[in-house]
């Protein structure tokens, strides 16, 4: 199997054959991320993408879930993410599910039809870095689409059947707004209907332009007890059927995950009961952080 540069995958997809389509990121220009920022944007060959599943059979020989990577493989077009599904298909006619990353900005340039085209070729389940439910934080993180966009894109993923994964950044909004944050973001998901939201905390990459504004005092960053109170607000105001909550991420200080609205209340608690467990001198910290943003608490 073939990968150029930086792979990564959500915590989710583990049991997933990755299948690299894109190098690099489309994007690559959010403020909080370094994630793809010295990989140059590129598209995989076919050739090499039919190899690279030619190897995957013979290693496996049978695969029901591929996660294409890197960072926004949606982004090819219809055509294009057509013919990999096709070729796919024929590989492995077992499969059952075909996901990817996906930005906001990717879903604008294809037709309804085409959306319709792509989930008849077991393209489904997008993850996609949504964020916030802010305006000002979208254009502040620089996404590179507004809060309307985000609803209207999402909102015609449901048409066409297409499940997606929305990710929410807890403190992206910094300290003062934290809880405005936690309800709009709450009010965008219960109208655009993810499958799964996959919560992860604020990790400011050092050398982003976000980690320059919080050096300079610009950004205030949120402390973990304003994080938690942000991810029990946004829960609390989450209003969605057969929805897996997902806050497994290393960076959060409580891991729960549960389906909505079955174990809403039991997350509450869990959330609840590890906030009580930690001293008040942590949780009015700024905890430095580790590996994928894990907060690094004395």
């Amino acid at each position: 199997m073939n990968y150029t540069g930086p792979v990564f995958r959500p915590p989710f997809e583990a049991n997933s054959l990755l299948l690299q389509v894109t190098v690099g990121c489309s994007h690559n220009a959010c403020t909080f991320c370094t994630m793809y920022r010295d990989t140059c944007f590129q598209v995989a060959p076919m050739e090499q993408i039919e190899q690279d599943l030619q190897e995957a059979k013979k290693l496996y020989g049978s695969v029901r879930r591929i996660f294409l990577v890197n960072a926004d493989p949606f982004v090819l077009s219809a055509d294009r993410l057509k013919a990999i599904a096709l070729k796919i298909n024929e590989v492995f006619p077992e499969i059952e599910t075909i996901a990817a990353y996906a930005s906001v900005k990717n879903i604008i340039d294809k037709t309804d039809e085409e959306l319709k085209e792509l989930r008849a070729l077991k393209i489904n389940e997008l993850n996609i870095g949504i964020e916030s439910g802010l305006d000002d934080v979208l254009h502040h993180l620089n996404k590179g689409f507004t809060l309307e966009e985000a609803r209207t894109q999402l909102q015609r993923l449901n048409k066409a059947g297409l499940d997606f994964s929305a990710n929410i950044i807890l403190g992206a909004a910094g300290e003062k707004n934290s809880l405005d944050h936690a309800r709009a973001s709450a009010k965008l998901l219960n109208e655009v209907k993810p499958y799964l939201i996959f919560l992860a905390t604020l990790h400011v990459d050092a050398g982003s332009p976000l980690y320059e504004e919080l050096k300079a005092g610009k950004f205030i960053e949120n402390t973990l007890g304003g994080n938690l109170n942000e991810e029990i607000e946004l829960l609390k105001l989450l209003n969605l059927n057969n929805c897996v909550f997902f806050g497994l991420h290393t960076s959060n200080v409580v891991p729960v995950i549960g389906k909505l609205p079955l174990d809403k209340d039991n997350m509450l608690k869990l959330l609840e009961k590890g906030k009580k467990s930690l001293p008040e001198k942590v949780l009015n910290s700024r905890p430095a952080k580790g590996y994928e943003g894990a907060a690094i608490i004395d």
